[in-house]
């Protein structure tokens, strides 16, 4: 059937078979005429769901694989053969943070400049792979710091790069449940990461006179590399520049972003990514949300000592690796539904806070027994809870939509002082405090209670801005909003003072 015999087809509710060829010969606004584009626009997101979501999952399971394999590694001889104190122990968790934090804000700000972000991420990518299979070497407490501290500056670029990366694709409807997804990959590698460090670990001690947790670092950083090799090919670039995409998909890639915004999302004029930074700086919103993350990092520093904690149940290192598997795959269902729902609904607060309320009863429920049953039902409570996070960058995203320089700073100054948070846990879960670890989890529960009290500051200042966006509509554009909507109206392809209308509806997500 042509494409008028679609056009005309009244039950027109099917895709349009864009093949690669019919693509080329489509003109660049094409796909913006308004019997095509409904069709043209699903498409466009099914490849972007089939290519970019998968890939990022994927990368986002080898990344926090690598970086706790460390804790897995805990369970067969790696502190015994290293020499390793309590204290050492824990500073090999945090060291990484010392270079994964400042790390976070140049690598996001480089990410906005550059062309091919795909090219970046995958360089990132394979150098993390190695460092982590090169960690196998390590013959002492040295050895195994410095590779922690060198895992840590490639690794910084991918969860604050990945978030932006997504929000520079899918409009703010769309983006939390794809981020949710995305973050899924943290807890489907908790869940994976925990039985292929089972297998290793059970089966390859001693092979070729190796320690099994050696093998450990060796196989997960190889097959990281690999990965990494193939994101260059799979993972797109920008909305106006991705190479698998027509001028028509790219065209409309463009224009969904400038509607949702009612600005083009682009950098324009002096927008340059130290002016982004400043700009992120001295905005309040984001210095809450910096803080509120690090309160909730920390609260849920039980992340990075999930094997630990499952080591308190009394079985063996094998059953305790599996043991630790179930709760994740909950958490990774439970992260889903709740962004769908957020996406659906259009909420965030409630969706964020609740579950961090969660976890604030599994830790309730883990101080109050040391059942098995218990523990363990606080365990899926804890693991469930951590879908919280997963809405947080995203609901920055949307309170920082534009412009772009902006946002990636945004984003990156949020997970930098968040993972302050994380790196101050890894002293909190001492072994002294085991096995109860009441004390532990006295600290998650006032860092939660903490961060849940500013996301409600948040949502109260946000509420504010939207009455005044209200009563001000527009009348005192800047040069650099107006530069934005003209952009946004040439993509669309209607006028400046149609776009301007368009614009007048948006406002804060809460």
């Amino acid at each position: 059937m042509s494409l008028e015999e679609k056009q005309g087809d009244s039950e027109y509710e099917k895709e349009i078979p864009l093949t690669s060829s019919s693509q080329e010969e489509l003109l660049d606004g094409e796909l913006l005429a308004q019997d095509i584009r409904p069709a043209a626009e699903r498409q466009l997101v099914r490849i972007l769901d089939m290519r970019l979501l998968p890939t990022i999952i994927l990368i986002f399971i080898m990344n926090y694989i690598d970086r706790l394999a460390v804790t897995s590694a805990r369970l067969k001889g790696l502190e015994q053969d290293l020499g390793l104190t309590d204290i050492q122990y824990s500073t090999i968790l945090a060291i990484l943070y010392a270079s994964y934090i400042p790390a976070n804000i140049p690598s996001n700000m480089i990410l906005n400049r550059i062309s091919r972000p795909s090219y970046y991420i995958a360089i990132c990518v394979v150098l993390w792979g190695l460092t982590s299979a090169l960690t196998g070497i390590c013959r002492n407490y040295t050895g195994i710091v410095v590779a922690r501290v060198f895992l840590g500056i490639p690794e910084a670029a991918f969860y604050p790069g990945g978030v932006y990366l997504l929000s520079r694709w899918y409009t703010r409807k769309e983006l939390s449940f794809r981020s949710a997804i995305f973050y899924a990959g943290l807890m489907i590698s908790n869940a994976f990461g925990s039985l292929m460090a089972a297998g290793i670990l059970s089966r390859m001690e001693g092979k070729l006179g190796i320690r099994a947790w050696r093998w450990l670092f060796y196989i997960e950083g190889s097959i990281t590399i690999v990965i990494g090799i193939l994101a260059v090919f799979i993972l797109p670039d920008y909305p106006n520049n991705t190479r698998w995409l027509s001028p028509a998909q790219r065209r409309l890639a463009q224009v969904r972003l400038a509607e949702d915004a009612g600005e083009a999302d682009e950098d324009i004029g002096n927008n340059s990514a130290l002016k982004g930074l400043t700009m992120a700086v001295k905005d309040p919103k984001v210095l809450i949300f910096a803080v509120m993350t690090c309160c909730q990092l920390l609260g849920t520093g039980f992340t990075t000592f999930f094997p630990t904690i499952s080591g308190t149940l009394g079985f063996s290192s094998t059953v305790t690796l599996l043991l630790a598997a179930p709760p994740w795959i909950f958490a990774t269902i439970v992260s889903c539904i709740n962004a769908w729902h957020a996406d659906r609904t259009g909420e965030r607060y409630l969706h964020m806070c609740i579950p961090y309320w969660c976890i604030i009863i599994g830790y309730i429920v883990a101080i109050s027994t040391m059942s098995v049953p218990g523990r363990y039902i606080s365990m899926f409570l804890m693991a469930g809870g951590s879908a919280g996070h997963a809405l947080l960058l995203v609901w920055l995203a949307n309170v920082v939509p534009r412009p772009p320089a902006k946002r990636s700073a945004a984003i990156a100054i949020v997970n930098a002082c968040g993972n302050i948070g994380t790196m101050i846990s890894s002293f909190v879960w001492k072994v002294e405090w085991s096995p109860q670890y009441h004390q532990s989890m006295f600290v998650g529960i006032a860092a939660l209670a903490l961060g849940t009290s500013l996301a409600t500051v948040i949502r109260c200042v946000l509420a504010h801005e939207n009455k005044q966006l209200e009563r001000k509509e527009l009348l005192n554009l800047t040069e650099e909003e107006e530069e934005r909507i003209r952009e946004a109206a040439r993509l669309e392809g209607i006028t400046y003072e149609d776009a301007v209308v368009r614009r007048r509806g948006f406002r804060y997500l809460l």
